[in-house]
């Protein structure tokens, strides 16, 4: 994919997934805009960094005016940046409950308004959800929660901006390690396709969306088949063992 002189604004970019993605845009020739609560890595190099946190709108309403003052258009939008404060069963209460949905569905909307005069013709939108969306464990009801928001916000987005030649795609990661481990034995044998994932696995998706000029309003799980996998005591080693007390 030729992205030259194409202007990319990645959020939550200093590492991880983000990270990943901004570095194969700036790889393939296109200009970075990255948006992260941290500070610039010493080895991330892009055009713009902007040190804030997205769950504030007047930090979205400046870093959007000066990714446009100083590219004057967008071709690409990956809202990746998201966090937990867990759930139900321990500390979350309003204010974090609240916080996620912010940073995690909230963010990405408001950008995606503040930069929509802006989009070029043809034009990709990608938002990072995750299979938690489909699928918990407990005591995720806030990252969960957030998840399955921007999965809906997606389809609405891609309908709405239709007219406008933006095409607005999810993607769902399952496990994608961040850290650069080796996964041997039953970590990598769960998967389907024999691997946890890395980072790389979803900046290719990211591209391959961002090129396909038919694809809007989907969501494109990549988890190595995870949740595809149907799964009952005793079938291929597993095995449900109910810890929980009783209730009396």
């Amino acid at each position: 994919m030729n992205c030259k002189n194409k202007v990319a604004v990645v959020t939550g970019a200093a590492g991880g997934i983000g990270r990943c993605i901004a570095e194969r845009f700036r790889d393939l020739g296109a200009k970075i805009a990255v948006i992260d609560r941290l500070n610039q890595p010493e080895d991330l190099t892009c055009e713009f960094y902007f040190q804030g946190d997205i769950a504030k709108e007047p930090v979205l309403v400046k870093f959007s005016e000066q990714v446009i003052e100083k590219f004057g258009c967008v071709d690409y939008l990956i809202n990746n940046a998201c966090l937990s404060r867990v759930g139900i069963l321990s500390s979350c209460g309003w204010e974090d409950f609240l916080y996620v949905q912010k940073v995690g569905v909230a963010a990405p909307y408001m950008l995606s308004k503040l930069l929509l005069p802006y989009f070029n013709s043809g034009a990709s939108i990608i938002n990072i959800a995750s299979t938690r969306a489909f699928m918990s464990q407990e005591n995720t009801e806030s990252y969960t929660a957030a998840k399955g928001g921007i999965l809906a916000l997606t389809h609405a987005l891609a309908v709405s901006l239709a007219g406008r030649r933006i095409r607005v795609n999810c993607i769902s990661p399952g496990w994608i390690d961040t850290s650069g481990a080796e996964f041997t034995g039953a970590d990598s044998e769960q998967h389907p396709a024999g691997r946890v994932g890395k980072p790389e696995d979803i900046a290719d998706a990211v591209l391959y969306l961002c090129g396909a000029s038919f694809i809007t309003g989907e969501n494109l799980i990549i988890d190595g088949g995870m949740s595809r996998l149907m799964i009952y005591h005793g079938d291929n080693g597993w095995v449900f063992e109910n810890d929980v007390p009783s209730k009396k």
